[in-house]
């Protein structure tokens, strides 16, 4: 062949180049006894000496790597699952605690008002016993309807409050 490419004007990418100078020194065959021992030589990698064997090894080391971080990435999806599950028991807790306190708050509450309640009931009886019998009338339609008394109570509250008030405003000019 001796065409443009493989003639002998010694440009670059032509045999008697710089190209091929380059090969040369690379370990390119000068000749075909050198070629034939090449090829019998094992498939050469990165560096000499590297067999196919080696060769196969990077490979599974690169397989080995992969796989390696395969496995850490289901892992932490894994730890982002039990992470997110954490935080919903914590929260879960959190609430039955709050419920539970909320609980606690209310029967206290609730036991304090009967305890006022039953106080109460028992001064009304007190009373009713010892009162005169027009007075024992009105403390025990009080205790019927608690609520009207208070109400009345309020209103004999604020007449006396207001008599006062007009009193005192009267003895001042």
């Amino acid at each position: 062949m001796t065409d443009r490419r493989t003639g002998p004007e010694g440009a670059a990418g032509e045999p008697g180049g710089e190209a091929a100078k380059g090969a040369a020194a690379k370990g390119g065959a000068k000749g075909p006894e050198e070629l034939r021992r090449q090829m019998e030589e094992p498939v050469t990698g990165s560096g000499p000496g590297d067999t196919a064997a080696d060769l196969a090894g990077t490979a599974d080391a690169k397989g080995r790597t992969l796989t390696r971080a395969a496995d850490l990435m289901d892992k932490a999806g894994a730890m982002t699952v039990q992470l997110r599950s954490s935080v919903g028991q914590a929260g879960h807790a959190v609430h039955d605690k709050a419920a539970q306190a909320g609980h606690v708050v209310q029967d206290r509450a609730t036991r304090t008002g009967h305890a006022v309640h039953d106080k109460a009931t028992r001064a009304g009886h007190a009373v009713e016993d010892s009162v005169p019998r027009p007075v024992r009338t009105v403390v025990q339609a009080g205790l019927r309807h608690p609520r009207p008394v208070l109400v009345a109570g309020v209103a004999v509250g604020a007449a006396v409050a207001t008599g006062i008030l007009r009193r005192r405003h009267h003895t001042h000019h």
